[in-house]
């Protein structure tokens, strides 16, 4: 470790870790936007629920497991003309967060499918008998129920997002990967290669803190847990 390596780390990293939470941030929200409804439509199409259509959900389970079976990297450069036509490039931190999304979404849509198929079929009945419409049902009962689950499972996307936010620093996606390859691999500088895992695991620590305060929080108020 030499001045020479903390000066240079001082001026990459921060801008850097700027980028990898910008990505992830965003990434987030895409996949939460297209992963909740696609996970709600699994679960009301399956076989036995309120909203039973086989075709659909062979359909659309399909579409999903075949995101999900794409690695990553080979994912980032087949959607490459894809993110050129929604952000006019391919290279870039706002460039990575269409292949991002995209990769999290059917990820976060099992999630939600496995949160809702939890709920106890008892309070879905009851509410039908209480003359609830379908629309209710999943937004009072399915959504409502498994809370602290589906709050988890969104955790552990943003989690994933984060090792895929630095892998897309392979194909110029920015960020703390582009740092780790470009100035630390291809230039040997030990130093900041270690830096930037380090900052990537404090990210993943953060993230999981914070879900785990949240969810106990949610389990607390709830009574499922005790409050001492």
């Amino acid at each position: 470790m030499t001045p020479e390596n903390i000066s240079l780390a001082l001026d990459l990293l921060p801008p850097a870790l700027f980028d990898t939470l910008y990505m992830v941030v965003a990434s987030s929200f895409f996949a939460l936007l297209i992963g909740l409804p696609l996970g709600i439509i699994l679960h009301v199409t399956a076989k036995g629920q309120i909203k039973e259509n086989t075709a659909v959900y062979k359909s659309l389970g399909m579409i999903v497991n075949i995101g999900r079976s794409f690695p990553f990297a080979i994912l980032m450069i087949a959607l490459i003309p894809v993110t050129r036509l929604i952000v006019g490039t391919s290279l870039g931190t706002t460039a990575a967060i269409v292949p991002l999304s995209i990769a999290a979404a059917p990820f976060f849509a099992r999630i939600v499918e496995q949160s809702l198929r939890d709920v106890d079929r008892a309070v879905i009945e009851a509410s039908q008998m209480m003359g609830a419409t379908d629309s209710q049902i999943i937004v009072e009962v399915l959504l409502k129920e498994p809370l602290p689950s589906l709050v988890s499972g969104f955790s552990s996307m943003v989690i994933n997002l984060v090792g895929y936010s630095a892998m897309a620093g392979l194909v110029g996606g920015g960020g703390l990967g582009k740092v780790a390859i470009q100035y630390g691999y291809n230039q040997f500088n030990v130093f900041l290669m270690i830096s930037t895992v380090v900052l990537l695991i404090l990210v993943v620590e953060c993230i999981q803190w914070i879900s785990t305060k949240v969810v106990l929080h949610m389990q607390k108020k709830r009574g499922l847990i005790s409050h001492e």
